[in-house]
């Protein structure tokens, strides 16, 4: 799309609107130059930069469905924003007409039946916060700043994962505005297809304004933190790390990453800026228990921090929120893995030594367990021999950096991803990666996927995605 036409269509949006969609609407709309409208149109990723050409910021249900019809009346693109924390942007569109969702972040809990109701504005500190008063908590990630409904549309995984599947695994309904402008329910009862394929299909079926999700006993407190070590000691941490996990029990969830230390308080000063590698850990189970399983953690060579203590689930969900702030420019690379080898332990290690930012990280997740025993049709999401997550995490501030930063990412990725399943996750997929990676993240499920878009939105109106395209299965 170019420039005039983006202008014209602008032009005609703002006529129309004045015209009638704002009384339409309970929520506010935004045009470019209204107060509101910069913040509203900025996304996580500072890479992207994408200008509606109006906003609307819906307050419920009602004003998703009007916003739909009236894309629909206009021809118009849309784009959809929960958290905004894509790392590709999807959220936002040059032209398009965006729902900013931000505004619908109601969480109720059903303690007894153990089940959170939550809008689809919500972030994961919302939903945490309301259900650990019940000391409870559903699968969610690991940044509290994340959008739920683009981590649960694209499978999701975090410090539960091990003990109960991907986020989209612990889904057990959704209420969605279609692309007719429709409110329907999905569920295993209530069109079954539809909710096979928003588990991971991304937002290619519908506008998701409310998604309920099991709950299980956590907390209130676990055993949870970061113990790091000089960048000397890399190759034994990283060994400990490989035989930990292998031995895991579920509750315990490890994380190793390599990264040039932040200056936060509980690292020495002389070590700020200078390459180190942690391991983090959670502990869901019992904190005594949990206290007894990381010792060995705790007790390895001489760290220069350890923060890796009981803390409140809640807080465990945000620590890492610091690391990863709005506003800065972000690109990854990533894959699964079926296993640690020694091998890719020695990559890591010879590529976090080449990182180009201080706020750059080469990161292993653990997620094996649930998600491993469903079969790979149960979702969408799939890849269910994965065990663990490499993230090639390039992180900086200036545009200027992009290149040497992304090249860095780039060249990392081409080293290490000899070591993959196969399969991608689509969540941590940048901008400029293509059908092939969508494939490597869907799989065996684009097909009825496809079959599932034809019915539910056949004319894709919902493209600003992860975009699968409307096909009939013959």
């Amino acid at each position: 799309m170019n420039a005039k036409t983006i202008n014209n269509q602008e032009i005609e949006l703002k006529q129309a609107l004045l015209e009638g969609l704002r009384i339409r609407l309970k929520g506010p709309v935004l045009l470019p130059g209204d107060s509101g409208y910069e913040d509203a149109r900025t996304v996580w990723n500072a890479m992207i930069d994408g200008k509606p050409a109006a906003i609307v910021r819906c307050i419920g249900v009602s004003d998703v469905i009007n916003s739909i019809q009236f894309a629909r009346e206009h021809d118009l693109l849309l784009c959809i924003k929960g958290g905004g924390h894509n790392i590709a942007g999807l959220a936002t569109a040059n032209g398009a007409l965006m729902l900013d969702m931000s505004l619908m972040r109601s969480v109720w809990v059903e303690p007894q039946a153990r089940i959170a109701h939550a809008q689809a504005g919500c972030l994961l500190g919302d939903v945490d916060r309301e259900t650990q008063v019940h000391g409870l908590a559903t699968v969610l990630g690991f940044n509290a700043q994340t959008g739920i409904a683009g981590l649960t549309l694209g499978g999701g995984f975090g410090y539960l994962t091990r003990r109960w599947g991907w986020t989209s695994d612990n889904v057990i309904g959704m209420d969605v505005v279609t692309a007719d402008a429709k409110l329907v329910r999905a569920s295993s009862e209530e069109n079954p297809d539809l909710f096979w394929g928003l588990r991971g299909g991304g937002g290619n079926f519908g506008v998701v304004t409310g998604i309920d999700y099991k709950l299980y006993p956590v907390g209130p407190e676990v055993v949870g933190g970061l113990v790091a070590w000089p960048a000397s000691e890399a190759a034994g941490v990283l060994e400990l790390y490989r035989t930990l996990a292998e031995h895991a029990p579920p509750e315990l969830t490890l994380v190793a990453l390599l990264r040039p230390a932040p200056p936060a308080p509980w690292l020495p000063k002389d070590m700020h800026g200078q390459l180190m590698v942690a391991i983090l850990a959670c502990y869901s189970g019992l904190p005594e228990e949990g206290e007894k399983i990381v010792a060995p953690i705790k007790a390895f060579g001489n760290p220069i921090g350890d923060v890796l203590v009981r803390r409140p689930y809640a807080q465990m969900q945000s620590m890492l929120d610091a690391t990863q702030p709005k506003g800065r420019r972000y690109y990854w690379k990533s894959e699964y893995l079926s296993r640690i080898e020694p091998a890719l332990c020695q990559k890591v290690m010879e590529h976090a030594a080449k990182i180009r930012s201080p706020h750059s990280a080469v990161i292993l997740f653990q997620i094996g367990g649930a998600l491993n025993q469903l079969e790979a049709e149960h979702s969408p999401v799939g890849n269910r021999e994965a065990r663990y997550v490499l993230n090639i995490a390039g992180s900086w501030e200036q545009a200027d950096q992009d290149p040497v930063n992304m090249g860095w990412a780039r060249e990392a990725w081409e080293d290490m991803k000899v070591f993959s399943t196969g399969g991608t996750y689509i969540n941590f997929l940048t901008r400029d990666e293509g059908s092939e990676r969508i494939e490597a993240a869907l799989g065996k499920s684009l097909q009825r996927l496809a079959a599932v878009k034809a019915k539910w939105d056949p004319e894709n109106v919902f493209r600003t995605n992860r975009n699968i395209k409307p096909q009939l299965v013959h």
